[in-house]
């Protein structure tokens, strides 16, 4: 066993012979943050290139190459393919530099410009047919992801056997608020589309200006996902003035819609996203010692509180009040506390594969 395990390559070996293949075996690499998925991405200095390392066995690289090429043919920027190796997980992608969203609102940037670009190129994503090969965001992907909350986050409230006891009543009553909003196929939905995707792309213009990154998870579901992702952000408040003139925005530039019914998709879905990062974040930091991620559970909770407010939610306002004392107030410390200290990783029903926040 233990000749097989030196004999294989290395995943650093793998990165080095595709580097060199593509000509780049004497460029310095430099390792980018890791965020909450286990892909990595290496900038190759002086080259206007990353590399992408998606571990094929935990996330295929061919998805994110279907979706990038669906992107560039609407004039989307996604960022270019230079050399693919689906089996291997590796890819040579055009580096977009370090203009991000999140950096140029901290840096004090328009914060109603830049938004605006990326809701218009929402737009010209949504008028376009969505990749019909892509599969469908439906009723047991949406299900699978706000179990996490029950998964994840209630136990820490009531403790593991009483959340597990009420797993199967909530999802009951999430799938009945969900049921029709899972039923859309209206676009392609990216899935992970805020600020920390997003980046301003000088010398493009219009939505080419938009730089898109993290779709590899994107299916095709109902329009209102993303524009909901935007503006009801888990790391960062939206103000609600932006919030309502941006969907006013959208709405404007697509008077084909049921204005109504989006709207109502919106809310609906808006619980359901919560729902998820709450769990999310809660596994982040317990199983995964990514603890960095508990300070927007309190900005998350409030976005959840506020979405349940739809009358869609009512019966599950209703459930949650009666079986989960507390669920409206922010952890405690001293949870939150013992959440960092102790691997949480005891959790049952709780091992679907990556989610993407």
């Amino acid at each position: 066993m233990n000749e097989t395990r030196t004999s294989s390559p290395t995943r650093e070996d793998q990165r080095a012979a595709f580097l060199a293949r593509a000509g780049f075996a004497e460029t310095p690499l430099i390792a980018l943050p890791a965020d909450a998925s286990t892909r990595r991405y290496f900038r190759l200095s002086g080259e206007g290139l990353l590399l992408m390392d998606s571990p094929p066995h935990s996330e295929p690289i061919g998805p994110f190459v279907q979706v990038a090429r669906h992107l560039q043919a609407l004039g989307l920027s996604a960022p270019a393919l230079l050399q693919v190796d689906e089996a291997a997980g590796l890819a040579l992608i055009e580096d977009f530099g370090h203009d991000t969203y999140t950096r140029l609102l901290a840096a004090g940037h328009s914060e109603s410009l830049l938004y605006r670009l990326a809701v218009d190129a929402l737009v010209a994503l949504h008028r376009a047919p969505p990749a019909a090969e892509l599969p469908a965001y439906d009723a047991r992907r949406l299900s699978d992801e706000c179990a996490l909350f029950i998964d994840w986050y209630v136990p820490l409230l009531i403790g593991q056997d009483a959340a597990q006891a009420l797993r199967e009543s909530y999802l009951a009553l999430f799938a009945d608020a969900c049921g029709e909003v899972a039923q859309r196929r209206e676009a392609l939905v990216l899935r992970d589309f805020h600020v920390d995707n997003l980046m301003l792309l000088d010398g493009r213009e219009g939505v080419a200006a938009c730089g898109l990154l993290d779709f590899q998870d994107a299916l095709v579901g109902a329009a209102a996902y993303d524009l909901m992702s935007l503006l009801e952000d888990a790391r960062r408040d939206v103000p609600e003035a932006l919030r309502v003139a941006l969907l006013t925005h959208y709405l404007m530039q697509r008077p084909e819609l049921n204005a109504p019914r989006f709207l109502e998709d919106y809310r609906r879905l808006a619980a359901q996203r919560h729902a998820k990062v709450l769990g999310i974040f809660v596994r982040l930091a317990g199983r995964d010692g990514k603890q960095g991620y508990l300070a927007h559970l309190p900005r998350t909770l409030g976005l959840f509180i506020r979405a349940l407010d739809a009358e869609a939610f009512a019966p599950l306002r209703a459930w949650l009040d009666g079986h989960v004392p507390g669920w409206r107030e922010e952890l405690p410390a001293e949870t939150l506390a013992a959440l960092r200290e102790t691997p949480y990783r005891l959790v049952q029903g709780s091992t679907h594969g990556h989610v993407q926040h």
